[in-house]
């Protein structure tokens, strides 16, 4: 199970950009996928998640309402729209990816880790 995580950037406040998270080797179809980001000094946050089916999503409330999570399983791929980016978006964002879990739900929990890819965002 390999994901690669990708589209950061610079970009400043106010901007957007779109995260890809693609699964190489193995179908995303059985498993649910989440975005979490580490800022320097700080712990990592789970950003938002997808089930298994896609009928559920979560999203941390500092970035409800600016960022929606969306999956391409035909291709692979889960997106991380980001839109009205702020400075303290700025982080490593990486995505990870669980198979154990309910298909309806988020798992608490992620057996599977990408690399991360670097936003920055500048005021």
């Amino acid at each position: 199970v390999q994901l690669q995580a990708s589209g950061g950037g610079l970009v400043q406040a106010g901007g957007s950009l779109r995260l890809s998270c693609v699964a190489y080797g193995f179908s995303l179809d059985y498993y649910a996928i989440g975005w979490f980001r580490q800022a320097p000094g700080k712990e990592r946050e789970r950003v938002s998640c997808v089930s298994i089916r896609g009928d559920s999503t979560n999203y941390a409330d500092s970035v409800k309402g600016r960022f929606t999570i969306s999956r391409d399983n035909a291709n692979r791929t889960v997106y991380l729209q980001m839109n009205s980016l702020k400075p303290e978006d700025t982080a490593i964002y990486s995505c990870a990816a669980d198979d154990k879990t309910r298909p309806n739900v988020c798992p608490r929990t992620y057996d599977y880790w990408g690399q991360g890819t670097q936003v920055t965002v500048s005021s």
